[in-house]
């Protein structure tokens, strides 16, 4: 079996002919992978900027067909055309129970690494690992999806479209006519920059350092396009002064969380989209928390719930109030992730997509 390996952190990633998938055990089921998205996340774990255990087989954003269920398992059935989760929710315990399936912790990485590479074992990056042309994974993750969605069109709602829109309409709760700044133009940012317009924001204001990645914000729904440095001025003529309503920082630097924060209105919401290191702390200090009575919100996976929001985003999709075809930059193999690695800082690629046979 055919997929990508990062043996050493820092190191380009192999392609290799080489891996072995084990049968799926209880509870588990193997899906064939259709599509798969190179996540700015999947880069930050090969980077070691997020943890990882290696050898690593990358890929969180994932779409394909069901073609064996462990023993036990009842569903989806066989043949089941699915969306992978990365936080797939158990149902049971008390963050699924009170509302916030994405918080889930109960379904724990198989005890059996699902993979080896050269007969040693290998770890599926985020329990899913999509660059393979195969994966197990437990059943929970595997959300149905109609067959007559292209797999394309759901790979990128696994992740980079829940993440983003989820902020805005879950994380947020923008209301209509809010002021809404997003930091950080990436594949991410572009579905806060969508979800804000669903949601019906105004103005929308887009903000990176690369050219190309403003023009594509604009494209999404962004109302005004900004480089950093042009931010402050911009916010005093924008907002008169105030800041904005809601701030969404989808870069996942300490910097950007700051600049994000100061830019939100006293009473505002600032919200962290983008997945940062452990070991950049954000400062702030006791009187600005107290006295400006800013909310600072964190946001895991657009505080969705897979279950529901997967088929909710599909309906938007179709009733032509989300552009996700529009999302994909860039078709390749996995011979290409190593390029669509490097490609992601140079503002031509909102997301590059792996397609299988």
């Amino acid at each position: 079996m055919r997929g990508v390996i990062l043996r050493e952190t820092g190191k380009p990633v192999e392609v290799s002919d080489g891996l072995a998938i084990r049968p799926p055990g209880p509870g588990e089921v193997r899906v064939r992978l259709r599509a798969a998205g190179v996540c700015h996340s999947d880069l930050s774990m090969c980077e070691g900027r997020l943890p990882a255990r290696l050898p690593l087989v990358p890929g969180h954003e994932g779409a394909g067909e069901v073609v064996e269920l462990g023993p036990g398992v009842t569903g989806p059935p066989v043949g089941s055309h699915v969306i992978l989760s990365w936080i797939p929710p158990c149902g049971g315990c008390a963050y699924c129970l009170g509302g916030q399936p994405n918080l889930c912790t109960s379904v724990s990485p198989p005890a059996e690494p699902t993979l080896t590479v050269g007969g040693e074992p290998a770890y599926a990056g985020l329990g899913v690992g999509c660059f393979a042309e195969e994966t197990v994974v437990d059943a929970r993750a595997a959300i149905p999806i109609p067959d007559d969605v292209p797999f394309e069109v759901a790979a990128v709602v696994g992740c980079a479209v829940l993440t983003g829109v989820g902020a805005v309409i879950n994380t947020a709760r923008v209301r209509p006519g809010s002021s809404v700044l997003v930091i950080g133009c990436g594949g991410v940012g572009v579905n806060v920059i969508q979800g804000a317009a669903l949601a019906a924001a105004a103005p929308v204001v887009a903000v990176d350092r690369v050219p190309e990645k403003l023009a594509a914000a604009r494209a999404f729904g962004a109302t005004h396009t900004l480089t950093p440095d042009e931010l402050r001025e911009a916010a005093k003529e924008l907002t008169g002064g105030l800041g904005f309503d809601y701030a969404f920082e989808v870069v996942g630097r300490s910097e950007t969380i700051r600049q994000a924060y100061k830019s939100t209105r006293r009473g505002g919401t600032t919200v962290v989209v983008g997945a940062g290191s452990a070991d950049d702390p954000v400062t702030f200090s006791a009187a600005e928390l107290f006295a400006t009575e800013r909310r600072l919100l964190g946001c895991l996976y657009g505080s969705g719930d897979v279950r529901t929001d997967f088929a909710r985003l599909l309906r938007l999709w179709r009733a032509g109030r989300l552009d996700l075809e529009g999302l994909i930059s860039r078709r390749i193999t996995l011979d290409g992730v190593g390029e669509a690695f490097e490609a992601m800082g140079s503002g031509d690629v909102i997301r590059s997509l792996v397609t299988f046979p």
